[in-house]
């Protein structure tokens, strides 16, 4: 019997040993600098709000936020990425684009939607169409009518396949009865560099276009909101263009699969202190983004929902995966 005491009594030391590090690392973290990845290029907007978030939330958490730049495919290999790799202690979170989640019901992937903790939702993108100002294209129902005449000329570019503007181009393009040939590139930078230089006729972007749009280098043909933006109050919506779609493409947090709820929650707390800040409010102000809260639950439930939504789209324009 005495043994067998023993025996008990070194397995719940044990025990107590294995728990105790674990739950003083979610009491104290963060220790050290954190990661978040941003998967898109540096210099977009993507990257630009995503900075400001990161230095607000470090004011709050105690140490850095540490932006890397991990572009490509439509903003899925950076989330991808950490998923396979990352280990689930807090210090490597990313930026997560709809297309993490839209992509697997698309094709095979190496990672789902359940691959990921949710941690906080925070706004969405404003997504237009702009014409090169090389082309003769001043309205969007231009680019119809030469489309029409001129079956798969119309070249138009994206941040790549599989992502929101390229998306919705499609849905525009079926509606409007169109064929359009698509060049995807890996960011906001990259679309711009090649509309302004001609080198698509089309750009499928977000609000960030005003820069090249203000400088002579292309024109707004349409936005894609429910209301007409305020920083091109004269470009009309998709809707009043006879298009019964309201297109964006709402991005929040999320870090590896089986993270401590304790470290989520200080995560979430300095990023959604981070999402109030006026330097941040003003940020997102510069791109159209609008602050869109979620907490840890409710970002999860949102995108069960956007999964259902995304593959009656999917399967709409034919590109469910089979």
């Amino acid at each position: 019997m005495a043994g067998l005491l023993r025996s008990l009594a070194v397995a719940v030391a044990g025990t107590i040993g294995l728990t105790f590090p674990f739950h003083a690392v979610a009491q104290n973290f963060p220790t050290r600098p954190i990661t978040l990845i941003v998967p898109f290029p540096a210099g977009g907007p993507t990257d630009l709000a995503m900075r400001a978030l990161g230095e607000a939330a470090a004011k709050h958490l105690g140490q850095p936020v540490i932006v890397e730049n991990k572009a490509g495919g439509a903003g899925t290999v950076g989330p991808a990425t950490m998923a396979a790799t990352a280990k689930p202690d807090g210090y490597t979170i990313a930026q997560m684009p709809i297309t993490v989640y839209r992509l697997p019901l698309m094709q095979q992937t190496t990672w789902k939607a359940d691959d990921f903790t949710y941690i906080i939702h925070l706004t969405g993108y404003v997504f237009a169409h702009i014409a090169s100002a090389t082309t003769p294209f001043k309205t969007w129902q231009d680019v119809v009518d030469y489309a029409k005449a001129n079956p798969g000329k119309v070249t138009y570019g994206s941040s790549g396949t599989g992502g929101s503007p390229h998306l919705g181009t499609e849905q525009v393009a079926e509606k409007a009865g169109i064929k359009l040939t698509h060049v995807p590139f890996k960011g906001a930078a990259e679309l711009h560099a090649a509309v302004a230089g001609g080198h698509v006729m089309v750009g499928a972007g977000g609000a960030s276009s005003k820069q090249i749009v203000d400088a002579g280098k292309a024109r707004f043909l349409n936005v894609w909101t429910a209301k007409r933006q305020k920083s091109f109050p004269d470009v009309p919506t998709l809707q009043e263009l006879g298009y019964p779609f309201v297109i964006d493409s709402p991005f929040g947090i999320a870090g590896p699969k089986g993270m401590d709820p304790k470290v989520v929650v200080k995560l979430h707390d300095a990023f959604k202190k981070a999402i109030e800040d006026p330097a941040v409010i003003e940020t997102l102000d510069r791109f159209e983004m609008v602050p869109n809260y979620k907490n840890s639950a409710d970002y999860k439930l949102a995108v069960d929902e956007q999964i259902k939504l995304e593959s009656a789209l999917l399967e709409r324009i034919g590109l469910l995966k089979k």
